[in-house]
């Protein structure tokens, strides 16, 4: 059998490196995005072609992914008149590789099974220079029959492939993942800020917690901006914000309630308020500097 034809909607930075790695082990792509220069430039490679519409690239592709921003923009792409879902074949499968809501995902996935295609949830760990090699982390969950149909195309974009059960399981794993980092990443700032404060010295307290248990890749990065104004953690204000506020939404879902993510969220929205939703998370250690009572 030849390779299955890949449809591709969301061609930013992880997006379009995913689909030049898949380029380079000749699949052929239908491509969409808002950038026109983005989809040019994947169209000029070769074996690739823009669609007019999210229903004719489903109706042209056997599997159709989508890197997009919020569960908000995938509904839109799904639902709409010209919609994934008015388009898809039967026995095609979305894989959603955002990070989104979970209950979203599952109402998605209901509503392709009427229709007789399948959906996986496939949220990313690693960075765009992974995508480009196909070295990306990659926590796929959902039917699996339906995972095993798109593992062999998950393999050539991930170097780490989890398959952790049920559709949703992939984007509740990410979301706690990223609830637990980004509340590290927070409290680790506003502690380099209170030793701003209080006069002591930056590079010490890191030489202190870094030689107990505290010690993380997260400390270092909270470190690098704190003391040597380094900001290279590579994950911005406003995604953490997005996430912590689906996190929230998720455990509200469960039918709970948690405090420390939305003590997380508030000061992240906060920040987000202020102006500084482009930059990395640990730069949030300037807003904690600056905080009054």
């Amino acid at each position: 059998m030849g390779k299955p034809t890949i449809g591709f909607i969301g061609l930013g930075l992880m997006g379009a490196n995913m689909v030049e790695n898949l380029q380079k082990r000749e699949y052929t792509l239908n491509v969409m995005d808002l950038n026109k220069e983005a989809v040019a430039s994947v169209v000029a490679r070769g074996n690739a072609k823009e669609a007019n519409s999210p229903k004719e690239l489903a109706a042209n592709s056997d599997i159709i992914m989508f890197c997009l921003t919020t569960s908000a923009v995938v509904e839109k792409i799904v639902y709409g008149e010209e919609g994934v879902l008015a388009g898809i074949k039967e026995g095609a499968v979305l894989v959603d590789f955002g990070t989104s809501i979970p209950a979203s995902t599952q109402k998605i996935g209901k509503d392709l099974a009427e229709k007789g295609a399948g959906m996986i949830d496939a949220p990313l760990g690693r960075t765009p220079a992974h995508a480009k090699d196909g070295l990306l982390n990659i926590m796929a969950a959902g039917n699996k029959e339906t995972f095993e149909k798109v593992k062999p195309v998950l393999d050539d974009q991930g170097e780490n492939i989890f398959y952790l059960g049920a559709l949703g399981a992939g984007h509740t794993t990410k979301l706690i993942n990223n609830f637990m980092g980004m509340t590290t990443v927070v409290a680790m700032s506003q502690a380099f800020a209170a030793a701003k404060l209080a006069g002591v010295d930056g590079q010490q307290l890191f030489d202190i917690m870094s030689s107990g248990p505290s010690n993380s890749p997260f400390m270092q990065f909270c470190k690098n901006y704190a003391v040597d104004n380094v900001s290279d953690l590579g994950f911005s204000i406003a995604n953490a914000n997005k996430d912590l506020g689906y996190f929230v939404q998720m455990v509200d879902d469960l039918g709970s309630v948690s405090d420390i993510a939305k003590a997380t969220s508030g000061n992240l929205q906060t920040a987000l308020d202020a102006g500084m939703g482009s930059g990395n998370v640990p730069e949030i250690f300037d807003y904690f500097v600056n905080l009054k009572k």
